[in-house]
């Protein structure tokens, strides 16, 4: 069965919150709404509109046709640097202790 628009923005925000790290408080702030409307937007009980789409698009600085498409399509539009630092931890290790990980 094929996700909805609505479905697949608001897998693609919940991705999104998730591979930054943000709460969906960061979030509210950065589109100058309240927590509270982000969590009805990500329940379904609201939809998202398309100038709240445009403004999702913006802060993570990933296409809106991106968001659109999807979690997957969003998650790997996203820049590095707006990716939560845990998940590049391997690439801040220094080489001997990767390359003794390596060997195990």
């Amino acid at each position: 069965m094929r996700m909805t628009l609505d479905e697949r923005v608001r897998s693609a925000v919940a991705a999104l919150l998730h591979a930054t790290g943000e709460s969906q408080t960061d979030l509210a702030a950065a589109l100058g709404v309240s927590q509270a409307q982000v969590s009805r937007r990500q329940s379904g009980s609201a939809a998202w509109s398309l100038a709240d789409c445009e403004a999702v698009a913006a802060h993570y600085r990933i296409d809106v046709l991106d968001l659109l498409s999807g979690p997957t399509r969003a998650s790997e539009s996203l820049p590095v640097e707006r990716r939560r630092t845990s998940a590049r931890r391997g690439a801040e290790r220094p080489v001997a202790v990767q390359e003794q990980g390596a060997s195990r």
